[in-house]
């Protein structure tokens, strides 16, 4: 059977059981079934290095202190996806494609162009990540381990030629697995559940330092690319006939982005309280990179335990490059009309990343330059995608409520000041409303 009759299969497959699902034909988990995936793939993007080394810094640091702020971001993120998600059920279109037909056309290029350097900045941040646990769990050399995750990532893509499942399923069992590794890990380092319980709602904010590490977990924490894709991941994955299809559909999507979200919330939790209980109780308080936090783990809780972490770096770096190739395709094919094959956009994402390992500079300092450059694309979809989803005429009966477009609205400012925050921060800045 050839590729698109492949495709053509998978989606009729899921179709069939979601159209059985909206008539009632099917109950419980059952009819959640064929809504999963578009939520879990985009979801691996809130677990990706990049959240690695803010969560760790930030529990090595302050203890428990900050895991509120890991409620907040999720919650943040959460609604943002959610509405990228309904966008795709309501209009059959992704963002990028819905701010090419209405934007004027120097905008929509101009949008693509930064889009484009946001994405390989993320897959840099990703790749990285991959090539870092290769090189720590098997000691592979950094420049082959690179090569070995550009071709793991360029396979795991080409499962989609088989249809959308059999891609959905390997990202979220990778995520899962990540959730695994990070459910091993709570019980070796057995944190305080009464901290961790009380940190999660308690806002707390000690000095300077302590503010601009909150600063970096939130504004890092959505994800442009992730906003440009699910949208695209719900546009035609089962087609509305009617209205009351359309508002069925969007309940089955809510409830998958909760629990894909939920599962990622409680990644970046555990994360944070492990280096809580681990590196802070003991004293190593500037634990601020994925190699020393690997190091100094192996001494306080075992090889097992090392690990463990450098198992759930190694799945989170491949799943999410994967998922940035995916968004970069989407982004191109959204904005200007054209994509490019697979394998040509895997080499040109993967050589940054290439040049940086050969040239030997720092991952870390690295990874917060791609964060930076992540924090000037964000306002652009989540800014397009508020205008598009309180527009009745284009999203129907699906359009905002007048609460969803307020509280949506907030977070695009609170990121939006908060990635200007963490600008001026890496650029030498100083807040001198805060204390030292």
């Amino acid at each position: 059977m050839n590729t698109r009759l492949l495709n053509q299969a998978s989606q009729n497959k899921t179709e069939s059981a979601g159209r059985a699902a909206i008539a009632g034909h099917r109950k419980g988990i059952r009819a959640l079934v064929p809504f999963l995936g578009p939520a879990f793939v985009t979801s691996i993007a809130y677990i990706d290095p990049g959240n690695f080394a803010t969560n760790i810094q930030s529990g090595s640091e302050f203890g428990y202190n900050m895991l509120w702020v890991v409620i907040l971001a999720n919650l943040m993120a959460m609604l943002l996806q959610n509405m990228s998600a309904k966008l795709g059920i309501a209009t059959g279109k992704n963002l990028p494609e819905l701010c090419r037909d209405y934007f004027p056309k120097s905008l929509s290029l101009l949008m693509w162009i930064f889009s484009e350097i946001a994405a390989m900045a993320t897959d840099l941040a990703e790749f990285l990540g991959a090539t870092l646990g290769l090189n720590l769990l098997f000691g592979i050399p950094m420049i082959f381990a690179t090569i070995l995750t550009g071709i793991a990532t360029y396979l795991i893509l080409l499962l989609e030629r088989r249809g959308f499942r059999p891609l959905e399923k390997v990202i979220a069992s990778l995520a899962i697995l990540i959730g695994l590794c990070y459910l091993v890990e709570t019980f070796l380092s057995r944190p305080d559940f009464h901290q961790i319980a009380y940190h999660s709602f308690v806002p707390w904010l000690g000095n300077r330092d302590s503010f601009l590490l909150a600063v970096g977990v939130i504004g890092a924490t959505v994800m442009p690319h992730a906003i440009y894709l699910h949208s695209s991941l719900t546009q035609n994955r089962i087609v509305p006939r009617n209205d009351n299809e359309k508002r069925k559909i969007q309940s089955f999507s809510t409830k998958e982005v909760i629990l894909a979200m939920s599962l990622a919330g409680l990644v970046n939790l555990a994360m944070m309280y492990m280096a809580a209980a681990v590196f802070h109780a003991s004293g190593h308080n500037t634990v601020s990179d994925i190699t020393t936090a690997y190091q100094t783990l192996t001494p306080l809780l075992g090889s097992a335990a090392a690990a463990v972490f450098l198992v759930s770096l190694l799945s989170s770096g491949i799943s999410s490059s994967v998922v940035g190739t995916m968004a970069g395709q989407v982004i191109m094919q959204g904005f200007v009309g054209f994509t490019i094959p697979l394998w040509l956009r895997r080499v040109i994402t993967m050589l940054p990343t290439v040049v940086i390992v050969a040239l030997g500079v720092d991952p870390t300092r690295t990874l917060v330059i791609s964060q930076v450059i992540l924090s000037l694309v964000l306002p652009l979809p989540i800014l397009a995608l508020i205008y598009f989803t309180r527009r009745k005429d284009i999203m129907g009966v699906l359009t905002n409520r007048k609460r969803t477009t307020v509280l949506s609205a907030i977070c695009a400012i609170l990121i939006i000041f908060l990635n200007i925050l963490l600008i001026y921060q890496t650029f030498g800045g100083t807040l001198p409303f805060l204390g030292s």
